[in-house]
């Protein structure tokens, strides 16, 4: 009887094969164990709802490309804002993946990035609501590159000559890389959110110019 809210992951829908509908749970197959370890906790939520075994409120939460404050602590899993700006700081360059799909320019694919703030309102939304039950995305609903990103930072950064450079995707990415995301938001405007998200350039803007450049990037 214990309201209950969890974290699941765009990771669950893989390739995009069957695309990023909150509606579509089943049939799925992501590209690592990470994204089976969501999926197959995903499968045993519904069974339960499907049996009458549910909590009076709940959802699953399939974060899109979260960034924001307070993820430093991630190392390797933090975002992509938060790498690239420790990277332009020390050497001037932001690096991204090179393509690994010929329908992809470098840095082109495509990922539906939200800021962590809008992210926190979605969540407080569905919290407040007496009546949440389900799995929704958390995300945009708009996909933007990871050029958009490196080039939101390089503006924010005061010195010039800053570039990007392209480099090889790790190997052990290669097969489990996931070239384009979007999220399908229907489901949360349902629930009644109206908020808009910020844009990418929105978003890292605040990132970079009130947590990132602080002396305490925590306050």
């Amino acid at each position: 009887k214990i309201p209950f809210i969890y974290a699941s992951s765009a990771a669950t829908y893989g390739n995009g094969l069957h695309g990023y509908d909150d509606e579509q749970s089943i049939d799925l197959k992501p590209l690592n164990a990470y994204g089976y370890s969501k999926y197959f906790f995903d499968n045993w939520v519904i069974s339960n709802q499907l049996n009458g075994n549910e909590p009076p409120l709940w959802a699953g939460l399939k974060f899109f490309n979260v960034y924001g404050p307070n993820e430093y602590h991630k190392k390797r899993m933090s975002s992509v804002v938060f790498h690239a700006f420790n990277q332009i700081k020390e050497t001037g360059i932001v690096k991204l993946f090179k393509s690994n799909e010929a329908k992809y320019t470098d840095g082109g694919q495509l990922r539906d990035f939200i800021y962590v703030k809008d992210a926190v309102k979605a969540m407080m939304h569905l919290l407040k609501s007496k009546k949440t039950k389900g799995i929704f995305n958390i995300g945009t609903g708009k996909a933007q590159s990871f050029n958009q990103l490196a080039k939101a930072i390089i503006k924010n950064y005061s010195k010039k000559n800053c570039q990007i450079k392209y480099i090889n995707m790790p190997s052990d990415l290669n097969e489990k890389y996931q070239n384009f995301t979007e999220a399908k938001i229907g489901k949360l405007r349902h629930s009644g959110y109206d908020q808009d998200f910020m844009a990418l350039d929105e978003g890292v803007t605040d990132y970079y110019q009130n947590y990132l450049i602080k002396e305490d990037p925590y306050l």
